[in-house]
């Protein structure tokens, strides 16, 4: 059963994320695929994620076809233009992959090539409009497409964010231009999850909350500080500074975390990202009995 299918169903539907390799070398990437495969119903490919320089999303996502997954394909507007945009989506439609993730994308400054010149002519609500466009068999300018590509569309959001109402309207303008499902931001407090389930009730969309397992309580002070949109509560901090072994500590409260969500029914479905430590979600799944 695919992503869009699972979704569909009403079943509880798991993705993860992998990062692309740094060079030619898939050795890992694929071992990492390996280890998910049968336990995921699709596996997100970051575009160049934080602006740095690694294998495209498009060329990840036919290595996890070889493999025998279903990739998500990320596409920012970051570094394309319109037609290099269109040309990213219509050989992802001939490679068969289905699921696109649109993003605006993070700006040069934060990679590794700080000088680079940012394209942005289309943030993620215009690559939605253009992907919708050509679902209809046509190009942005028009002009007829031999065939037309079939995707399943997605989007981010941010439910831990002030004022609400600015993402709710985002989502709003997102669903409008075609997207189907949503991945949130990392979240770490039910009930930020529960006032953000209540906020779009009325919205037709799947949501998948963002699960990023913690390693330390350094990275949890980290994102606190430094990734908007992200807040780690002081007292799992406290627990993972009591923690014998703190990644594994991280992940059980990963996992309890997930498995509540599950029990009250919050979302659709979780996405995991492990941000270098993808040999760690099948531990993850295999706490949650995913």
């Amino acid at each position: 059963m695919g992503l869009e299918e699972r979704l569909n169903s009403g079943e509880f539907a798991v993705t993860c994320e992998m990062a692309p390799p740094k060079g030619v070398d898939t050795a890992h990437f694929r071992e990492c695929a390996r280890a998910v495969k049968g336990r995921v119903d699709a596996v997100n490919v970051t575009d160049f994620q934080s602006a740095v320089v690694r294998v495209s999303s498009l060329g990840a996502s036919v290595i996890l076809i070889e493999e025998g997954l279903e990739p998500v394909m990320q596409i920012t507007g970051r570094d394309r233009n319109r037609i290099a945009i269109q040309g990213e989506l219509l050989s992802a439609g001939a490679l068969g992959i289905k699921n696109v993730l649109a993003l605006t994308g993070d700006h040069p400054v934060f990679g590794d090539n700080k000088t680079t010149k940012p394209v942005f002519e289309l943030d993620s609500v215009n690559i939605l409009q253009i992907a919708s466009t050509l679902m209809e068999g046509k190009d942005f300018a028009g002009n007829p497409l031999n065939k037309a590509p079939e995707f399943f569309l997605g989007a981010s959001v941010t439910p831990l964010f002030d004022p609400m109402e600015l993402q709710v309207i985002k989502m709003q303008k997102k669903i409008k231009a075609g997207a189907k499902f949503f991945q949130t931001q990392a979240v770490y407090d039910v009930e930020v999850l529960r006032r953000f389930k209540e906020r779009i009730s009325e919205l037709n969309a799947k949501v998948l909350v963002g699960v990023i397992p913690l390693k330390s309580p350094g990275m949890a002070n980290y994102m606190n500080k430094n990734v908007p949109g992200i807040y780690v509560p002081d007292e799992i901090i406290e627990r993972l500074k009591g923690a014998e072994n703190k990644v594994k500590e991280g992940l059980k409260i990963a996992a309890e975390f997930i498995n509540q969500v599950r029990e009250e029914k919050l979302c659709d479905g979780v996405h995991i990202m492990a941000i270098g430590a993808e040999e760690n979600i099948p531990i993850l799944l295999d706490m949650c009995n995913l």
